[in-house]
């Protein structure tokens, strides 16, 4: 399996990494909410890399759940963009 785990926050948001630090050391719900995603992120790598079995519904519902919560985190680091 490759070391790079696609999706991740740090890729999608570039930009704002120092700001995704900071929210992740002063916003516990920001760092409980980034910490879900990232294990669901890698679990839907591991299924799309085939090193772990999952049923297609499995996945999907998976990937419903990443995005559900990027869609927190995008709205999360919006507004501390927007207020910085």
């Amino acid at each position: 399996m490759s070391q790079h785990t696609p999706n991740e926050l740090t890729e999608i948001f570039k930009r704002d990494r120092d700001l995704l630090t900071r929210l992740k050391q002063d916003d516990a719900h920001f760092a409980r909410v980034a910490d879900e995603y990232h294990a669901l992120n890698r679990a839907v790598h591991r299924i799309e890399a085939e090193t772990e079995a999952a049923s297609d519904e499995r996945t999907e519902a998976l990937k419903k759940q990443r995005l559900a919560l990027l869609d927190e985190i995008t709205g999360i680091v919006g507004k501390a963009r927007a207020a910085a």
